[in-house]
């Protein structure tokens, strides 16, 4: 599955600290900063899946996607924030 047939059914988790996704996120996405991301297990099983995980440039979301599928839940790395956010501006497009 790629990231825009993900996106048209899943749910963006950022994984930044608040601060961050306090200056600027997609929308409509959750934030869920990296280290509390096991804590929340229950609460994420609990989402539309896939979860796309995004974050300032793909690296922390890589990890995240990576405790997530080893607990396997259903996600993928969107990379950074930006990069989802495009993609999403793209669905909204077509319509």
């Amino acid at each position: 599955m790629n990231i825009k047939q993900a996106l048209r059914i899943g749910t963006v988790i950022d994984v930044r600290s608040y601060v961050e996704f306090s200056g600027g996120s997609v929308v409509d996405a959750i934030n869920i900063p990296l280290p509390e991301l096991t804590h929340r297990i229950d609460e994420l099983k609990e989402l539309k899946s896939p979860l796309i995980l995004c974050c300032a440039s793909g690296n922390r979301s890589g990890m995240a996607t990576q405790q997530l599928a080893h607990l396997g839940i259903d996600c993928i790395n969107g990379g950074s924030w930006m990069t989802v956010n495009y993609h999403m501006s793209c669905i909204q497009e077509e319509g």
